[in-house]
């Protein structure tokens, strides 16, 4: 799906957990089987061996192939952080959480092991002089592919490094150290591979300011009337006054250096806050987008203002592109835009010209305009006015170049889920040619996304055919009996596609690149039920002759062999096909067993045609994965579970899908529960909801509107709506335009309906727009004090994302007790004894 379909907002210390953990029901106390509590009490706790056995399985590494796609680097993660490591410092500023002891983004989970794959041959090579404790943070590839740069990030000795692979020894060492990844990598590859740029920690920069400081004066904000109707987002770890902004400028602020392979390094231009550093292809020029003040206390980092700027490669001014101020807020809208100079970059075909997008109707999807979006275009030297590349009915959604007659341009529109593709001439007088238009929800008819290569520049720029004539599209495959992803070529001249590769049954393989010259061979992972993905080369020029395995990853879960899956298609009341995943555990047989208490785990999603909501999602085919995040991990405790069953909020033509989000709701759970107990692997008193985010609002409203289900479990959701006012999700309209609808949709608003138990689980630092942990908080307080039977488990130091092993077992414990004791345990149902 192209940028623009992806970039919608989704809603998506200390040891020792809140005494409100205890408020909770005696019967919903008891002890459960198989849970310890670790450390007391109320301390963490420890599921039972099963559980913690998926906790802890072994991850597969991942490849990232070089340019020229015969070898990879290999790197594998390690199992979960402690708490001690979740715990350490951490700022949250302007939208940013910094790790203050390395002058990084604050993340806790690095690289552990990485070696070389060859792709002739699959024999991995390792690598000597690598740190001691390795703990790799991102890595790159240079064009000329003989180095393979990483960056080691040690939070313990407060160490940012960059380090060098030697491709052809297999040989590491530190090129540099004292690097700034606050708000990137910190390093990218000059085009000739001889050295790289660096965003480097500001020598001489002291001790940092006082977070605590003495207040000098209140924080103020003001607005004026006319100013017009905005909708502001309710981002999360803003910054609250002066001394945090003192606090985000020191750690923010870095100089760029240019480093040669020797070591020898030099300064770039002035220390600053950098949001974006970019080299021009031919490495002449630099465009420079930094943050400037007056910064804002209600929007993050992105917004504020910003000077876009060429320089050349020395960091001097050539040219400025624009100074966008502050942006607090965009028109009412998902097509909502800024105005001005945005989504700027480099033409990757060119030596050094800037393509940018301007808005043409105000940035308002809501004014009257033929003209939604003007693509610009300017070369160096950037001594003359830019030109008009193109003019767009709906927004830019960014190019793939190829050379000077050959690029894809996509521009999507939000409110129709249409998007289209382009073919352009960006050197040439071709007229555009429209290639693709199609609503990006049809996944049937997803034609795919374009293969690139890297050129010796290291720019990403179309793949074609030897001829020139052709281009290779990698598609998903949906299809009524699954995903079947696919590798077709395409002839531009005529549009027609010849299909070069498909997935079959009874395997899931997935296309990661075309290998060599004439793109003769295919790279790709494959997998099945009961074996997860491995690397294989595949033949395109003899498609008969076995795939060469390149991995030999073996099931990290071998005592779940065996678990049965069926992709399930079933109609709501309405005839909306409808498509879950139905998996049960090893050796059970419902024919012979009967019903087994089951556990649905759902996440809604917005469609504007019941045709795109009936399509087939996923592959019975992929591997049985099993993972402590979803409901799968409860197969292992002897639970059937129903995951990802559709739960479509469809509004066609000129109706909102969230018109009527409960009754829908409804209808989509109601015809999942009919099926699994038609089914005979469940029966109606022993199903449990649960989901994460937008999943939890969707349990919670469940429980309050029905009676389907016996018990709930909401992890890091929001309940009130009032509080989101700006939308959510994908609701576009504010609070003052459907009051009735936010109110209708928000659970807290119906607490004294739910009369089932429910469980909610949320992380105390949790980043994600509109979900902060007062929600969960405040939901909790209301069922309790109308009596309901509730449980609040506030997870310290956690994010939206729960990231510390303690945190994941306790979050598991707390499941798997909350369903023995409201479901029961995963056995067969004991028949009820007849009074």
């Amino acid at each position: 799906m192209n940028k623009r379909m992806r970039r919608r907002p989704g809603l998506w210390s200390g040891l020792v957990l809140s005494m409100a953990l205890l408020a909770v029901a005696p019967a919903v106390l008891a002890d459960t089987p198989g849970v310890v509590v670790a450390n007391g009490a109320t301390g963490y706790e420890l599921p039972s061996a099963a559980l913690q056995a998926v906790v802890d399985q072994p991850r597969s590494p991942t490849l990232y192939l070089s340019p020229r796609r015969d070898v990879g680097a290999m790197l594998q993660m390690p199992s979960l952080p402690s708490i001690e490591v979740v715990a350490q410092p951490e700022l949250k500023l302007a939208g940013r959480r910094i790790n203050p002891r390395t002058f990084s983004d604050s993340r806790f989970s690095y690289g552990q092991k990485l070696w070389l794959l060859d792709i002739a041959d699959g024999a991995p090579r390792q690598i000597s002089g690598l740190p001691g404790k390795l703990a790799v943070a991102s890595l790159a590839w240079s064009p000329d592919q003989k180095w393979l740069a990483f960056n080691q990030v040690d939070a313990a000795t407060g160490a940012n490094e960059l380090w060098l692979v030697d491709v052809a020894a297999a040989s590491a060492r530190r090129l540099r150290g004292e690097l700034n990844t606050v708000l990137g990598d910190g390093f990218q590859w000059l085009p000739d591979s001889r050295g790289l740029l660096v965003m480097s920690r500001v020598a001489n920069a002291g001790a940092p300011p006082p977070g605590d400081a003495t207040p000098t004066g209140p924080a103020v904000q003001q607005t004026t009337e006319g100013s017009g109707v905005v909708s502001i987002r309710t981002y999360q770890d803003l910054l609250r006054n002066q001394a945090d902004a003192a606090l985000f400028d020191y750690y923010a602020t870095a100089q760029p250096m240019r480093i040669g392979l020797d070591g020898q390094s030099s300064p770039v231009g002035m220390a600053g806050i950098y949001l974006d550093l970019s080299l021009s292809p031919d490495g002449r020029y630099l465009l420079s987008q930094r943050a400037v003040r007056p910064y804002s206390y209600v929007v993050p980092v992105s917004s504020f203002p910003r000077r876009i700027e060429v320089l050349d490669s020395s960091g001097k001014l050539v040219h400025t592109v624009a100074n966008r101020p502050l942006v607090e807020g965009l028109p009412t809208g998902n097509d909502a835009e800024v105005t001005g100079v945005r989504d700027i970059s480099w033409r990757g075909d060119a030596p050094a010209t800037l393509v940018w997008a301007e808005a043409q109707d105000g940035g308002d999807p809501n004014r009257e305009a033929k003209i939604r979006d003007a693509v610009m275009m300017q070369a160096a030297p950037f001594d003359t006015a830019p030109v008009t590349l193109a003019q767009l009915g709906s927004r830019y959604a960014g190019i793939t170049w190829g050379h000077d007659d050959l690029a894809l341009l996509n521009e999507s529109w939000w409110k129709t889920r249409r998007t289209k593709t382009w073919v352009i001439a960006p050197g040439g007088s071709a007229e555009p040619r429209l290639l693709f238009d199609r609503d990006a929800q049809d996944r049937y008819n997803d034609p795919g996304r374009p293969a690139v290569l890297r050129d010796d520049n290291g720019r990403a720029l179309l793949q074609t055919s030897t001829d020139g004539g052709s281009i290779y599209l990698y598609g998903a495959g949906a299809s009524p009996e699954g995903d079947r992803p696919f590798v077709d070529r395409m002839d531009l001249a005529s549009g027609k596609t010849e299909r070069l590769f498909h997935s079959q049954a009874p395997d899931y393989a997935l296309p990661l690149a075309l290998l060599g010259d004439d793109a003769s061979a295919l790279l790709l992972t494959r997998e099945s039920p009961e074996q997860p993905a491995n690397y294989y080369v595949q033949s395109l020029a003899d498609p008969a002759a076995a795939a060469r395995a390149l991995t030999q990853v073996s099931h990290p879960l071998p005592a779940l062999r065996g678990v049965s899956k069926e992709q399930i298609r079933y109609k709501r009341a309405d005839g909306v096909e409808l498509t879950a995943t139905l998996l049960l555990p090893p050796g059970y047989d419902p024919r012979r067993e009967g019903p087994r208490p089951l556990l649905m785990w759902a996440y809604p999603g917005e469609f504007k045609s019941a045709a795109a909501a009936s399509q087939v999602t996923d592959s019975p085919y992929r591997f049985n994965a099993v993972s402590y995040w979803g409901p799968q991990a409860f197969l292992a405790k002897g639970y059937v579970v129903l995951a990802s069953p559709s739960m479509p909020i469809i509004g066609e033509g000129d109706k909102e899908p969230n018109d009527t989000y409960i009754e829908q709701l409804v209808a989509n759970a109601k015809a999942a529960v009919d099926e699994v107990v038609r089914r005979g692997v469940t029966d109606r008193d022993h199903i449990a909801i649960g989901g994460h985010s937008y999943g939890a609002f969707m349990t919670a409203n469940l429980l309050a509107h029905t009676r389907l289900f016996k018990a709930g479990i909401a992890r890091s959701g929001a309940y009130n709506r009032t509080l989101t006012p700006f939308g959510f999700q994908a609701e576009e309209r504010n609070y003052w335009q459907a009051q009735d609808i936010y109110q209708k949709m928000s659970p807290f608003n119906y607490a004294n309906q739910i009369k089932d138990p429910i469980l909610f689980i949320h992380g105390v630092d949790d980043n994600n727009s509109g979900t902060f942990p007062m929600q969960s908080e405040r939901m909790f307080a209301a069922v309790k004090g109308l009596g309901g039977t509730s449980r609040l488990v506030m997870l310290p130091n956690e994010s939206h994302a729960y990231r510390a092993r303690e945190s994941i077992m306790t979050m598991l414990a707390e499941s798997e007790r909350w369903l023995e004791q409201t479901i029961g345990p995963g056995a067969p149902i004991k028949a009820k004894a007849k009074r």
